[in-house]
């Protein structure tokens, strides 16, 4: 097993992953991000280079210092041969076991017709760091200290936008994360069925394919109301899934990847729920 460190590797490994980008995403999000300062301090570990059968990516050691923040030890995996990707699994520390953590896996829009209209008082801008309280309260995977202290770092590292009321206050936003998704998502109950969220994916999703990165993200499956937004965006389905250590502090509801070919995003239908 190697750790690809050289920058040339890891722009070439880029390229490969953006040949093959919708079976991809999250490893090439990551790789992606890596070859762009590294804000998230990820490492590639691969099998075999130039030719590889299977690679994962981790964050390093000295931001993944507490055992039990699965927010911060996720692994992202991309496998082409079944047996490369166990014996990667069982070789000598490839895999922390005694972290708490998840794992990545992966195996012309239609419009419309509803325009947004916002409140003469919303004004458009990026999340601060200031607002990590309001997601961590709102985000389903949220609401203790490791899982603010993550989307701290989203906010702070990565592309954001969010509507923001007379007083300052975020009504409605969406972040996105070192894997090159897009999300986490809210809008304030209060502020519901007024178009905000539509127009702030695509304006994330702009700013991403501006950066060079695929447009997708993860919606949970219950969340029936996202899903019919990336419909009328014309997302389309990938079949992906998260995996999680069943020591995580909360069990992760299942959820779904989701892809478009240049602009929009859709869902899968096939839900994985992590083992409890």
């Amino acid at each position: 097993m190697l750790i690809l460190s050289c920058s040339s590797k890891l722009r070439l490994l880029e390229g490969t992953l953006q040949r093959g980008c919708r079976n991809t995403l999250p490893v090439y999000g990551t790789v992606k991000t890596i070859n762009r300062g590294n804000p998230a301090v990820q490492e590639v570990l691969v099998d075999s280079w130039p030719e590889f059968k299977v690679f994962r990516t981790w964050p390093g050691r000295e931001v993944a210092s507490d055992d039990s923040d699965f927010y911060t030890n996720t692994y992202t995996v991309y496998y082409r041969d079944l047996g490369a990707h166990r014996a990667l699994l069982g070789s000598a520390g490839a895999v922390n076991w005694g972290q708490t953590f998840r794992i990545l896996v992966n195996m012309c829009p239609k419009a419309s017709g509803r325009v947004a209209q916002l409140d003469p008082a919303v004004r458009l801008s990026s999340l601060d760091v200031s607002h990590a309280d309001l997601l961590n309260e709102t985000w389903a995977f949220g609401g203790n200290e490791k899982s603010r202290k993550y989307l701290a770092s989203l906010i702070r590292h990565f592309p954001s936008v969010c509507l923001l009321d007379a007083a300052g206050h975020p009504v409605s936003w969406i972040a996105s994360d070192p894997f090159g998704a897009m999300g986490p998502g809210y809008t304030l109950p209060q502020h519901r069925g007024r178009g905000y969220m539509g127009m702030l994916t695509n304006l994330i999703a702009k700013r991403l394919h501006a950066l060079g990165y695929p447009s997708y993200g993860y919606v949970a499956m219950e969340n029936y109301p996202m899903q019919r937004l990336q419909e009328t965006q014309g997302f389309q389905p990938l079949a992906s899934h998260w995996a999680c250590d069943p020591q995580a502090p909360q069990a992760l509801p299942s959820r779904t990847v989701l892809y478009p070919p240049l602009k929009g995003l859709s869902y899968s239908s096939e839900p994985i729920t992590c083992p409890s």
